[in-house]
């Protein structure tokens, strides 16, 4: 099967061509559609049931297979479609949340589980510690989080937050009145601990910084000076401005060293073993 993309975004296309079907058809003809499209599914799902329990009734090598395969994204989304997936909602909430917490400690974060209700798809949270200055790394922490249990949770419907401000941070990290979109990063350039790089996405010029084993993104713009800052030294955690030499401290969301109310805009990002993914805006309607 050719790489069409995540299994969210190829949801997203099958509920797009369905949707397109139905304007298309009249309504005899999409009963039709629909009642063949459940059967389809339906056939799937017993197939995929069997092969769960014949799995499962070959002792721990088995259980341990069916962990494995519960691990691949394309795998644990259709289990999770036909109800087979062999961790319950709320589990597979915590194994995110334990996933994200580095990243979130490196973003002086951190986040607690309040309640993840499988009968309505609503988890609700309480974060702590962001940088409380800077309304970008507040948002950088939220969509990580989004992110890491939109992955292994795709029926969840609402995350609701405590902690976070109501007030509006679109405005922030150029992303205007659009809601972030997050956009996997086909080719990454390899950053090394101590090493920074520039990639494109959608036209956006973005700052990769690695401090030791954590990965940092941030527009490629000096607040202070306006100039592009990837020309500059990265010491530590400390980057410095080739043109104005102001310092912003990378692991406190570009914080100015010398100045607190100024800070680098930093861009949400997730990595992990399926690569890289920036949050960016979507284009405008």
């Amino acid at each position: 099967m050719p790489d069409r993309g995540s299994p969210s975004q190829v949801g997203e296309r099958i509920e797009s061509l369905l949707e397109q079907v139905r304007a298309m058809a009249s309504p005899p003809a999409w009963q039709r559609v629909d009642e063949l499209i459940r059967t389809i599914l339906e056939l799937y799902g017993a197939g995929l049931g069997k092969i769960v329990e014949i799995t499962a009734a070959a002792g721990p090598s088995g259980e341990a297979m069916l962990a494995r395969l519960a691990e691949d994204n394309l795998v644990a989304s259709l289990l999770i479609l036909h109800g087979l997936h062999p961790d319950d909602f709320a589990t597979r909430v915590r194994k995110a949340l334990t996933r994200v917490r580095p990243y979130l400690g490196s973003h002086g974060g951190d986040v607690e589980l309040l309640e993840a209700n499988d009968a309505t798809g609503v988890v609700r949270l309480r974060m702590a510690g962001s940088c409380e200055s800077c309304p970008s790394s507040t948002m950088t922490v939220k969509l990580a989080v989004e992110g890491a249990i939109s992955e292994v949770a795709p029926e969840l419907t609402k995350i609701e937050v405590e902690g976070v401000e109501p007030a509006d941070h679109g405005a922030h990290n150029g992303f205007g009145d659009r809601a972030p979109k997050w956009t996997p990063l086909g080719d990454p350039p390899q950053v090394a601990p101590g090493a920074m790089a520039v990639a494109e996405i959608d036209g956006a010029r973005i700052l990769l910084c690695r401090v030791g084993a954590a990965l940092y993104a941030y527009r490629d713009s000096c607040p202070g000076c306006a100039g592009a800052i990837h020309a500059g030294t990265l010491a530590d955690a400390v980057l410095t401005c080739p043109s104005c030499a102001q310092r912003f401290d990378v692991r406190r969301a570009g914080r100015c060293v010398d100045d607190r109310e100024v800070h680098l805009d930093p861009v949400p990002l997730l990595e992990n073993d399926a690569g890289v993914k920036i949050a960016l805006a979507q284009a405008s309607a």
